[in-house]
């Protein structure tokens, strides 16, 4: 079988290092992005302000392993792909059992799905891994939907929306799925949520400096977890103001 490359990223870390400096355990999963790649839903705003991107750009070995993750996926059936994405769940929930860490994670810290076969073979894998709470923000429509509908009590699902994309996401809230909005200041990106969702969102607490992307007492998204729990529509901010 073919492995797939999983990561570790220091916001989303269920288990940090003893100097609290780094992620302890891969706990995210990431496909090379853009619209040309796996991101069918993305917008030229997110495009362009894609940090994911950038490290795909700076860090040579980020970027071939997201275009390898893509490229063993893109072609694969939903069988084969099932059994890609078990492996890593598999290792990732022994990793975690053994360490005594909170089972929580981060679909797609980079990409998003690509199609429908792909997003099944997630849904196959979030329904075998009950004791694993699951998050992903997705511009994909028809991913939202699928997963949405599933029903899925281990997944906390977002629509990411932008001023490019708004109308969509009106339509994807009312069928009861949260909003995790981006724009260039918490004002917009709040007033974007409001718009779409009748309610100003909660501002993501790393950005606006409440918490620290890692330290000794655990990660960013592990100790707020308003996203991991899918407590409430969220705001980000491009410039963090």
């Amino acid at each position: 079988m073919t492995v797939l490359h999983s990561s570790k990223d220091r916001k989303v870390a269920n288990l940090v290092t003893k100097n609290g400096k780094q992620a302890a355990i891969s706990n995210t999963f990431g496909l090379a992005n853009g619209i040309a790649a796996s991101c069918v839903g993305a917008t030229k705003y997110c495009e362009k302000i894609c940090y994911a991107g950038s490290l795909e750009n700076t860090f040579t070995a980020v970027g071939r392993n997201m275009q390898e993750n893509y490229k063993l996926l893109r072609y694969s059936s939903i069988s084969s792909m099932t059994l890609m994405l078990d492996e890593l769940l598999y290792e990732f929930v022994k990793k975690s059992t053994k360490a005594g860490a909170d089972m929580i994670y981060r679909i797609h810290w980079d990409g998003d799905f690509f199609n429908g076969a792909y997003t099944k073979a997630w849904s196959v894998i979030i329904g075998k891994y009950y004791m694993v709470q699951f998050w992903v923000y997705t511009r994909s429509l028809d991913a939202a939907i699928s997963l949405h509908t599933a029903n899925h009590d281990n997944l906390s699902l977002y629509f990411s929306a932008d001023p490019e994309n708004k109308e969509m996401a009106k339509k994807i809230h009312k069928l009861g799925i949260r909003i995790a909005a981006v724009d260039e200041t918490f004002a917009d990106s709040q007033a974007l949520v409001k718009e779409i969702t009748g309610r100003v969102g909660a501002k993501c607490p790393e950005q606006t400096g409440q918490i620290p992307l890692i330290s000794s007492e655990g990660s960013a998204c592990a100790r707020c977890r308003l996203c991991v729990d899918g407590k409430a529509n969220i705001s980000f901010s491009r410039t963090k103001k």
